[in-house]
């Protein structure tokens, strides 16, 4: 007597819906990501977005320190990376909205 050795593998109905969207955005469209030209070469906009939204956390910042607000931020390891994020997207909306 042998012995069977036969695997069936049996898939959810869910798993075509779900490879279908996840590869929907592999299709060639009119769409691109927004990038930069710098000094001839191509940066991708959000890395644009995220050094102007670091740049606009620090000058906040030193302006905070300046205006003796710095003290009352609590917490600011909690503060700042919001403020950093809300820098980044903000320069994000104005720039690259379309």
């Amino acid at each position: 007597m042998k012995p069977s050795h036969e695997f069936t593998i049996r898939l959810s109905p869910l798993v075509f819906p779900l490879v279908a969207v996840c590869l929907a955005g592999c299709h060639k469209s009119g769409h691109h990501s927004p990038v930069i030209d710098v000094l001839g070469s191509y940066f991708p906009a959000w890395m644009i977005c995220i050094v102007s939204g670091l740049a606009l956390t620090l000058i906040s910042r030193l302006l905070l320190i300046a205006l003796k607000l710095d003290e009352s931020l609590y917490p600011a390891p909690l503060v700042y990376p919001c403020l950093m994020v809300v820098f980044t997207l903000a320069t994000w909306l104005a720039f690259f909205q379309n």
